[in-house]
């Protein structure tokens, strides 16, 4: 049995780039492998966040190359999956190599002696009135004495073209919208850094532009809504078929997919028993 009653920008932007890999994720909750890229994110946003455990001074580069192997130890522990993918002491010394290389384009961005984060991973969770609860990790919440506050999140990946920039900027505008919702307060700045290309984005979000990420996650949860009450995700071929893991149990590609679970709830709304929204 699966529930459709919380969004996350991760999973709405799964749903505009392939509704049957929403599904897959989000209903079926099919497993996927672990990914040396993705791993390597996961380490260096571990070693940037506990990076601020240290006093201002402290926050150097030695430190950082400190963390990378304490850090690496806590989640090859926390996940038998890590062990099996850098099985070499090759593997693993290369992963530390270039999640240093990725640290060190932190410190080509910001001096985080000079920062005092508020808050690190914060997860938040808001609902939206008559729509699903949204939810989400920001990487770091800075707050100014007056009040201001910038989101920041890390990029371990190069800044992309404009034209395929939509993803973390939808991103970014759903944090702002549901810090809005929680603190009916505008965030002053929605702050990216790219480390694989040493470059970062600022954006400062307006009223229109929250209104405009409002409207957008409306529309995407009708959309995913109308998906599960009629039973039908359907796929969406693009060349990211190439590096997703469910492309053998893709019809898209003359596969056959595994029956969908039911869906017992969305957004409130109990299917079984009949329930409106």
């Amino acid at each position: 049995m699966a529930k459709l009653v919380a969004l996350s920008p991760s999973r709405a932007n799964d749903f505009v780039q392939c509704p049957l890999k929403f599904r897959f994720r989000t209903v079926d909750k099919i497993p996927e492998p672990l990914s040396p890229v993705a791993f390597r994110g996961t380490l260096v946003h571990a070693v940037l966040e506990r990076l601020f455990d240290a006093v201002a001074p402290e926050r150097t580069w030695e430190k950082t190359i400190e963390l990378l192997p304490i850090e690496l130890t806590r989640l090859t522990d926390e996940d038998g999956r890590v062990a099996e993918l850098f099985p070499a002491e090759e593997d693993r010394r290369r992963l530390l190599n270039e999640s240093a290389e990725l640290c060190r384009s932190y410190f080509a961005l910001e001096i985080p002696q000079m920062l005092e984060p508020d808050r690190r991973e914060e997860f938040v969770q808001v609902p939206l009135e008559g729509g699903p609860v949204l939810r989400g990790f920001i990487d770091r919440v800075d707050a100014t004495p007056g009040g201001a506050v910038r989101l920041v999140d890390y990029k371990t990946g190069k800044q992309p073209k404009p034209q395929y920039g939509r993803e973390a900027d939808f991103q970014m505008r759903f944090y702002a919208l549901m810090h809005y919702l929680a603190e009916g307060q505008l965030v002053h700045t929605l702050k990216l850094l790219y480390l694989g290309s040493r470059s970062s984005i600022d954006m400062q979000p307006t009223m229109g532009d929250i209104e405009r990420t409002e409207f957008e996650v409306r529309g995407i949860w009708n959309e995913i809504t109308d998906a599960a009450q009629a039973g039908r995700w359907r796929p969406r071929r693009s060349p990211l078929c190439n590096w997703c893991s469910f492309k053998p149990m893709c019809p898209a590609w003359g596969n056959t997919p595994p029956e969908a679970p039911p869906i017992t709830e969305i957004a409130g709304a109990d299917l079984l028993s009949g329930g409106t929204d």
